[in-house]
Formats: C-alpha cells, sequence, structure tokens
C-alpha cells in the first residue's frame, strides 16, 4: 500500500520546475476531461451536425454526469449515424430497439426516441432558417448581459440564463424533447454561445479569441 500511496503521489505532483496550467476546477485531472475542457469546451461551433449531437447528448446527460457521456460518446456517434440529422430522422422502432440493446450507450427510451424526433424538428428548423446554426446563434446573449469578472462562485449561480430560458421555451413550441433551460443553457457553454471558463483559467483567453 505504502508504494502504491508513493506511485501515486510522484505521478501527480508537478516537479518544481513544472508550469501550472490553471483550468476551470469541474474538469478534475482525468485525461479525457481535461482535453474536452482544453480543446472543445466553450470554443464557438456553427457546425450544425456538431450542434445538433451537442443538445442530443446534453439530453441524455439528464440525471447523470457529462464525463459519464464522454466516455460514451463514440459509440452515441456509432449508434446515431454521426448525429447526421437527415439519417437520424428517418430512424424508427427497429433502430430505437438495436439501441435499447447497445451497451456503450444511456439506454433509456424515452431519450432515444427524444433524439430521433429532436432530428425530425431540426429538419424544419434548419429549412426554414437556413441551418441550426444561424438559428441558435440567434440567441447568443450581448456582452453586456455577462458577468463582468466569472469566478467559481459566479458560475455555480449560472445554471441557466434568461437567453436559455428563452431558446429552451422557443424549442419546445417547435416540438423539441429533452431541452429545458437547464439543458439548453449546459448546450450554449459548450458550443461557445458563452464563454464560462473562469477568469483565471488559462483557456478562457484561447475561446475569446476564437470567438
Amino acid at each position: 500500500r505504502g508504494i502504491r500511496v508513493s506511485s501515486w503521489f510522484n505521478r501527480r505532483m508537478p516537479s518544481p520546475s513544472a508550469a501550472v496550467v490553471r483550468r476551470c476546477p469541474w474538469c478534475g485531472d482525468d485525461p479525457l476531461y481535461v482535453a474536452y475542457h482544453d480543446h472543445e469546451w466553450g470554443f464557438p461551433v456553427a457546425d450544425d451536425r456538431r450542434l445538433f449531437e451537442k443538445l442530443c447528448l446534453e439530453g441524455f446527460q439528464s440525471g447523470l454526469s457529462w464525463i459519464t457521456i464522454l466516455r460514451k460518446r463514440e459509440a452515441f456517434r456509432e449508434a446515431f449515424a454521426g448525429f447526421d440529422v437527415e439519417r437520424v430522422a428517418r430512424m424508427g422502432a427497429r433502430d430505437v430497439q438495436r439501441m435499447l440493446a447497445n451497451p456503450g450507450i444511456v439506454r433509456h427510451r424515452g431519450k432515444i426516441e427524444s433524439a430521433i424526433n429532436n432530428a425530425q424538428r431540426a429538419r424544419e428548423l434548419a429549412d426554414e432558417h437556413g441551418s441550426l446554426a444561424a438559428y441558435f446563434w440567434r440567441f447568443e446573449p450581448g456582452a453586456d448581459a455577462r458577468p463582468k469578472k466569472l469566478t467559481r462562485d459566479v458560475l455555480v449561480t449560472l445554471a441557466t440564463s434568461p437567453e436559455s430560458v428563452a431558446l429552451a421555451k422557443d424549442l419546445k413550441r417547435r416540438g423539441w424533447t429533452f431541452v429545458g433551460p437547464t439543458t439548453v443553457y449546459a448546450f450554449m457553454q459548450a458550443m461557445g454561445l458563452v464563454n464560462d471558463h473562469l477568469h483565471d483559467c488559462a483557456t478562457r483567453a484561447q475561446v475569446n479569441a476564437a470567438r
């Protein structure tokens, strides 16, 4: 036991000369989560497939942690045809049964059926607005609506926003499901409609530059 504890300590403690990279604390030290934080979360996305995928996965996350979904993301992509809106929109009862038997994803009938329904609604929305991106980015909040300094204490109060409430309401009006204000705000954070990296996080400036 002493050897194991010592090995764990040595593996995680930075050397005196190592530069400490400041990150948002929610990503911890899981390599998959750190990579997601450093290279994906908060960077602006205008690709319709990625926007649709993320909103679907946020729905699957309901009641679970994001790291659980992240670890299953490749299996989700395989099950849902890469989240191609047209292909998912054409899925039916046989596909639902196939996914309910797939241990690589979250086997929740309501969430699976919701993803298929939302693909059909996404197709309608893209036809109306030209693209999903054109629609979603209409809900980007103005700079004056954002906190002047985003600290950890401030971030925990941002489970929703007026924009996420408005977006969720409009999506529900259009027939989307599993798109409550909290789910939608998490989607907005991840897809860069807001930059919720903390003020002292090294990635915050990179996201600002990308925006």
